[in-house]
């Protein structure tokens, strides 16, 4: 099981920018529409907020050492799990 990291580290939002969120009509490489200037989520805490999103929890594994490895992670993540065209 990956190590779980405590919180999320400041101004990466790799989890807001490269994967898919479907719910939200949000394509791979996209910065969220809900994510703020500052790189932070103006609906975390809420009930709008998808299950997906919530869900996702930072992981060493996941995040890396720096916000670069994070996003590289979740991209090659989309890569392997889209479904064939």
């Amino acid at each position: 099981m990956p190590k779980s990291l405590p919180i999320c580290r400041p101004g990466c939002a790799a989890c807001c920018i490269a994967p898919t969120i479907s719910s939200l009509n949000k394509p791979a490489d996209v910065a969220c529409q809900h994510l703020t200037d500052d790189l932070r989520c103006r609906i975390f805490g809420s009930t709008e907020r998808p299950a997906c999103c919530s869900g996702l929890q930072p992981s060493q594994e996941m995040c890396g050492e720096t916000r670069d490895d994070a996003l590289r992670w979740l991209v090659d993540l989309e890569a392997a799990t889209r479904p064939p065209a």
